[in-house]
């Protein structure tokens, strides 16, 4: 059975990532790519569906384990009753290869280390063929091939076992290395140097980041966490490197993530720009424009990490679910949903690029006025809303006001830009929404704004409305929304994103608090002048972070464990923006 989802940490080389337990195993693993099928399945199923294990013989549990300071190098310490010893887990960065490096460091006495390998492509459904060559073990199957170098394994059974000893001083190295399986095994890599480059590389990105006060650590770790899950070759950003990871026990919340959403990867861009990284900003404006060139009106709220559009909903047989939550799903049916605020949060964030000095070319802008004329083509239509309703399509309150934000982006680059664009129109198709959604989407007898036009719910994506400018934080008509999310979606004191009993989602069963939700109550608590609130908060849902520093899509209070898929990039980039927006409410009042 795999581990609890906080106890694993996430190792990566801007391509893919890995899950490393503090068994010491590889329950996660997809190569080349993040939605590659997987290698090592067993955090869908159990040991059987690949893995790889390297602990002290006989240990069940790491004695502590840290990363490289502001790196993704993963060093698990192990005490023993004969000695200590350490395991440097990595992927190293930059040499334009999918290799897992594992270096064990002997610190005291002499440990006996034991290696376990299950191999098993395409998601488990695919046994390769394993045998061994003059310098490792080499298993081919279909079109993926891997040879992993090091003290020798044998074949026990459906997996490869093997012991050796460190002793104090000694290192001992195993490297596994992907490779398409119609070419030669690539030379043997060089582990002293992989890891040096590798952490001089990742201390070199974040040494960008300046302190950040009381929430530092959590900050830097997270912008950390975005940039691991940013695609280095075409600059997407998936929003979490796993599948299928559940949203309630043996439940069927079970979705795909590894793939490129235009609303995470704008807010993610967002994120980072605030706090330095405009590289990534072009970047990323390179990969939206390569993604959605073409007709507008064939815009997708998602896409692969090269910008693919087709991404078909499968459910596979071959991997039984995180402890039992099955189906598992790979690909996304949500990717042929129509999503107005989409259009609203890549604004925002072109438009913040804009701000920061990353240059609009011709064909941006262009593009952008294409994706205005069709919003206002488009203006009356219904939506799947933020969190993709799999329901009946609804006018979401948080989708128009999220289009309100993509005509105003539109007005700012021509009037604080000089950017060319029809103002008068955009002005008025502007207003026409603000008008609208104060008649439809506010519910005046409760004083709050609703989930969705003349609906009695609320939902927590309303909290945006502030973020974007839509309403002051600080005014009436929020501060009643407000006051109407505590009442109706606080759990435990953290915040659902709506009642699922109302059947919106159009899904059975019920899901945790959304981590991202909470931490935007905790933003405009701090927004509003409730800084204590807002810190208190805060401090709470920092605490949710794993011993590394990472957190999923949600947290389940009652069994004290995190839910959903894992590093998420929501709950990493709204962390940040809580911290930004404590940080400067704070500095205010003293």
């Amino acid at each position: 059975m795999p581990l609890a989802i906080e106890d694993y940490a996430l190792i990566g080389d801007c391509h893919t990532g890995a899950l490393v337990g503090t068994d010491g195993s590889i329950d996660w693993l997809c190569l080349p790519r993040f939605d590659s099928p997987s290698t090592f399945g067993a955090l869908l199923g159990d040991e059987e569906h690949g893995h790889w294990r390297l602990a002290p013989t006989g240990a069940t549990r790491c004695t502590s384990r840290r990363y490289d300071e502001d790196t993704f190098v993963l060093i698990t310490r192990w005490e023993t009753a004969t000695g200590t010893a350490e395991v440097v887990d990595l992927m190293p960065h930059g040499d334009r290869r999918a290799d897992v490096i594992r270096r064990v460091r002997g610190i005291s006495g002499i440990v006996e280390f034991e290696q376990v390998l299950r191999l098993r492509f395409d998601y488990a459904g695919a046994l390769p063929w394993i045998r061994q060559v003059p310098d490792g073990l080499l298993a081919v199957a279909g079109p993926d091939a891997v040879i992993v170098r090091g003290p020798r394994l044998v074949a026990a059974g459906m997996s490869h076992h093997g012991t050796f000893e460190v002793r104090a001083g000694e290192s001992v190295d195993t490297v596994m290395t992907w490779f398409p399986a119609h070419r030669p095994p690539p030379a043997p890599t060089d582990v002293s140097t992989g890891i040096e480059e590798t952490v001089g590389w990742w201390r070199h990105w974040a040494s960008g980041c300046a302190d950040l006060g009381r929430y530092d650590a959590e900050v830097r770790r997270s912008l950390l966490v975005l940039r691991a899950l940013t695609h280095e070759d075409t600059g997407g950003v998936v929003a979490a490197a796993t599948t299928s990871l559940p949203e309630q026990d043996g439940g069927v919340r079970n979705w795909d993530y590894r793939y490129v959403w235009l609303r995470d990867a704008a807010l993610t861009l967002s994120a980072l720009m605030g706090h330095g990284f405009a590289a990534e900003a072009a970047e990323w404006r390179g990969w939206l424009l390569r993604a959605i060139a073409g007709d507008p009106a064939d815009v997708q709220i998602m896409y692969g990490l090269s910008g693919e559009r087709r991404l078909p909903e499968l459910e596979l047989d071959s991997l039984p679910g995180y402890r039992g939550a099955a189906p598992v799903r790979i690909g996304n049916g949500a990717y042929q949903q129509f999503q107005g605020d989409v259009f609203g949060e890549v604004m925002l964030a072109l438009q913040k690029a804009r701000s920061i000095g990353v240059d609009d070319d011709g064909f941006s802008w262009s593009l952008q006025l294409a994706l205005l004329d069709f919003v206002e083509h488009n203006l009356d239509r219904p939506d799947n809303g933020i969190w993709e309703i799999r329901g009946p399509l609804r006018t979401f309150t948080h989708s128009r006001a999220m289009l309100w934000a993509a005509f105003d982006c539109g007005i700012r680059a021509v009037t604080e830009h000089g950017l060319r664009g029809p103002v008068d129109r955009w002005t008025t198709l502007r207003d026409r929404l603000r008008a609208e959604i104060e008649e439809h989407g506010f519910d005046s007898g409760r004083g709050s704004y609703v989930q969705a036009y003349d609906s009695p719910e609320v939902d927590a994506s309303l909290l945006q409305l502030a973020q974007i400018g839509f309403v002051a934080p600080t005014d009436p008509r929020m501060l009643g929304t407000v006051a109407a999310l505590e009442n109706d979606l606080l759990r435990d004191g953290l915040l659902l994103r709506y009642r699922t009993e109302t059947d919106v989602d159009g899904l059975p069963g019920d899901e945790h608090p959304f981590l991202a939700c909470s931490f935007w109550l905790a933003e405009q608590y701090a927004l509003s002048g409730r800084v204590d609130d807002a810190v208190a908060l805060m401090d709470r849902l920092v605490s949710f972070c794993n011993d590394v520093g990472l957190l999923s899509e949600e947290y389940d209070v009652s069994g004290a464990r995190q839910m959903g898929n894992t590093p998420q990039a929501l709950s990493h980039l709204a962390l940040v923006e809580a911290a930004d927006a404590i940080a400067v409410a704070a500095a205010g009042r003293s």
